[in-house]
Order: structure tokens, then C-alpha cells, then sequence
């Protein structure tokens, strides 16, 4: 792999693209840390000292920025309004036929347009979701506020509209830094992005983690963390390869096609997808009660918080018992969508293959549909323990807090996979051996 490494960088092109991707990811770090107009920094350092329910909900949000929320960065949205513009666009493509159809038949125009779909949705749900963070940390803060000219209230409008255009900016500047890294560097820019927030939080975990469990915790979760990510990188690269004839066609004096292959059905098909939805959806009624922590009617406020407290997750086994259940339920579904848009029944039936005993059409993609359907169990609950594995954690030590957490670990080792696959094809091109070899 160094081996590798050194010759990736003895190449000008590549050396460039990798000097060029590491640029930009600390443009993307610094932006993080710096703060939105208007912010008290010390009554936000203090919001993140106490133990509540909104600043448990916080934390979470924190986690999945990478933590630009605790610092309430112009970043602090990061690129998930994008990640879900996408998600969204995704799903409705299927329910629409002739909307797919269409997509389908222009090829890549159609896909330049369904990626203009993606960033006109990303900048609403940009917005929105930098109002939403703006009322969590509103109604969060107990004494000094930390936004005290938040509010549609006189002298407050403007101050409020000019945070939300800075924190849509940021997400927008976010997903522009991604897709420079595509276009010009090495691996898909808004995994890399998402990557960097993860990996930035390893020193923070690293001091939680010795605070509470001192150096015999630190080997621990090291430990675990190492067997987990093996145990991702096996799950991830299964696959269950189904056999595929290709028919011969006779042209003149020339005989085209014939031979057999294969189709690799991944086990994982949905990926980190799941996660990233059932984290999102659970922690809805989250983002719901806040708006209702400061009523004025008691019984409001105490279910309020209890809702906060629940949907927030801590070290509550039912909330973990309903988060199991969502990734599992949201990998059939995810992975569903997926083989609709695929269609591979009809594919291989157009190049004139079929799968040896199986009638083409509607007998192979029944056929497909049961492999998948088995297969997807194993991915299933693959992620669902992958989720949980915090809670796990929790009950043996005197923390939760993982060096990485639960879809952090899928997204590092994605990414870290698909790098290494793009810098392998770059140097196989130029006849060295790659980083998988």
C-alpha cells in the first residue's frame, strides 16, 4: 500500500489531484469553525455543558455536522440538505413512470437535469433545516440566549433572515467545495466532505472516552473499532454472484455473443442510506417538541421533554429497540427502490442473456427478487447491529461514545474503499500494481 502510495505521488497528474482533494478538505475544516453572525460563543460553550434533553438532540446533530454545530458554524447544515434532496429525488423517481421513462431516455441529459432537481431542492431544505437548528438552539438556552436576536420580532427580522441566508450559503458552498473535489480530485467530493467531519471527531471521542474510562477504555474501544470496521469492510464487499448465459447471434460470417458471466447482487445494496433515514425520521418528534419545551402549560412542557428525551437516544434500550427496527425496515425498502430503478430482468433480456433454468422476464426478475430478498436479511441486520452498537457499548462501559460511530463507520470505510479503488484504476493505467492487489 506505501508502495503504492509513493507511486501515486511520482506521478504528476495524480500528485496533483491528491495535493488538490487535501486542499480543499481543509478549506472545508476551517469554514467549520466559523461561527454564524450574531452567536454568543460562551452561552453556546455552556448549552453544550449541561446534561438536558435538548442538548442531548444537540450532540446528535453535532455528530452527524462533524462538529460544526457545536461551534454553530456557517457550515453547520453541512451537505445532508443535498444528501436528502437526493434521497428524495431518488424515491419519487420510481413513483413517477413516466417522469423515470423520460429520465431514462435521454440518458445523461436527463441525469444533468435530475442533478439540477437536487440543488434546486437542496436550497429550501437548506434553509429550512438552518431555521430548525436556530429554534433548537433558542428554546436549548437557559439563562443568556445564544442567538438573543433571533425572532420576527422588531430589530430581529433582519438578523434572523441574514442567518439563514449565511447558513444556506454555507451548504451550498458545502456541496460547490464536493463537487470541485469530483471534478478535479480524487473520489466523490461529498463523501470526502462527509469523511473529514467524521475522522475530525476521533480526538474529541479519544478525550471522552479517557475522561470515563481512562487508558483501559481508550485500548478497548480502539479494539472494537479496528474488529468493527473489518467486520463492515467483509460485510460490504459480499456479494452473491448470479450466473448469466449471453445467446449467440450469427451475422453474415461472424458469430457475436455467446460466452457466460455473472451479475454481483451486493449484500449491502442500500449502504449507509438507512441509517441516514432512520436517524433523520426518528429524530423528527425531536425536532417537533422543542417548538413546545418553553409552553406555558406544565403537562405541555413535561411531555415535551419526555419526547426530546426519548427520540434523542442516550442510553434508553427501547429508543434502541425502535432504531434497530427503522434501519432494518428502511434497508427492504431502500434496497426495493434500488432494484426497481435497476430493472435487470429487462436489461438482460434486451442484450439477450438469461439465467441458466430461469424463464427471461417475469420468472428471472422473481427469481432476482428472492435473492435479493434473502441476501438483504443479512444486510439488514448487518446495519442494524452496526447501529445499535453504541448501546451495546454502553452497557459494559461507562460510555457510549464510540471512537467513530455507527453510520460514521460505514461512511469512512465507503470512502475509504472507493478511494483506493479510483487510485488503483489511475495506476493500474500506468502499469503499477494498485492498493487492493
Amino acid at each position: 500500500m506505501f508502495e503504492a502510495l509513493r507511486n501515486a505521488l511520482r506521478l504528476p497528474d495524480l500528485r496533483r489531484r491528491i495535493f488538490y482533494t487535501l486542499l480543499i478538505l481543509i478549506i472545508f475544516r476551517l469554514a467549520s469553525n466559523i461561527p454564524v453572525p450574531g452567536v454568543d460563543r460562551l452561552a453556546l460553550k455552556a448549552i453544550f455543558d449541561t446534561a438536558s434533553p435538548a442538548n442531548t438532540f444537540l450532540q446528535l446533530l453535532d455528530l452527524l455536522s462533524g462538529g460544526a454545530v457545536s461551534n454553530f458554524s456557517v457550515l453547520a447544515a453541512g451537505v445532508y440538505p443535498y444528501v436528502t434532496a437526493s434521497i428524495v429525488i431518488q424515491l419519487l423517481v420510481p413513483i413517477f413512470p413516466k417522469l423515470e421513462q423520460t429520465l431514462r431516455e435521454q440518458g445523461e441529459e436527463g441525469q444533468r437535469k435530475l442533478n439540477q432537481w437536487m440543488l434546486y431542492l437542496t436550497v429550501p431544505l437548506a434553509a429550512l433545516q438552518a431555521f430548525g437548528q436556530a429554534q433548537v438552539f433558542a428554546f436549548a438556552s437557559s439563562g443568556t440566549p445564544i442567538l438573543p436576536n433571533f425572532g420576527w420580532g422588531p430589530g430581529k427580522t433582519l438578523p434572523t433572515i441574514t442567518l439563514l441566508i449565511t447558513m444556506t450559503a454555507g451548504t451550498m458552498f458545502a456541496v460547490w467545495l464536493g463537487e470541485l473535489i469530483s471534478e478535479q480530485g480524487i473520489g466523490n467530493g461529498l463523501s470526502l466532505l462527509i469523511f473529514g467531519g467524521i475522522v475530525s471527531r476521533i480526538p474529541s471521542n479519544l478525550r471522552s472516552i479517557w475522561q470515563s474510562d481512562q487508558i483501559w477504555g481508550v485500548i478497548v474501544f480502539v479494539v472494537i473499532t479496528v474488529l468493527v470496521m473489518l467486520f463492515v469492510v467483509f460485510v460490504q464487499e459480499g456479494e452473491r454472484r448470479v450466473k448469466v448465459q449471453y445467446g449467440k447471434r450469427v451475422r453474415g460470417m461472424k458469430v457475436y455473443g455467446g460466452g457466460s458471466t455473472y451479475i454481483p447482487l451486493k449484500v449491502n445494496t442500500a449502504g449507509m442510506i438507512p441509517l441516514i433515514l432512520a436517524q433523520s425520521i426518528l429524530a423528527f418528534p425531536a425536532v417537533i417538541a422543542q417548538f413546545f419545551v418553553s409552553n406555558s402549560n406544565p403537562r405541555m412542557r413535561d411531555i415535551a421533554s419526555t419526547v426530546m428525551s426519548f427520540f434523542s437516544g442516550g442510553q434508553n434500550p427501547w429508543y434502541a429497540v425502535l432504531f434497530f427496527a427503522a434501519v432494518v425496515g428502511f434497508t427492504y425498502f431502500y434496497t426495493y427502490v434500488q432494484i426497481e430503478q435497476q430493472n435487470l430482468a429487462e436489461s438482460l433480456q434486451k442484450q439477450g442473456g438469461f439465467v441458466p433454468g430461469v424463464r427471461p422476464g417475469k420468472r428471472t426478475e422473481e427469481f432476482i427478487l428472492g435473492i435479493y430478498r434473502r441476501i438483504t436479511l443479512v444486510g439488514a441486520l448487518f446495519l442494524g447491529l452496526v447501529a445499535v452498537l453504541p448501546y451495546i457499548v454502553g452497557l459494559f462501559m461507562n460510555t457510549n461514545q464510540m471512537l467513530i460511530q455507527s453510520s460514521g463507520l460505514l461512511i469512512v470505510v465507503g470512502v475509504v474503499v472507493d478511494t483506493m479503488r479510483q487510485l488503483e484504476a489511475q495506476l493500474l493505467m500506468r502499469h503499477y500494481e494498485g492498493f487492493l492487489r
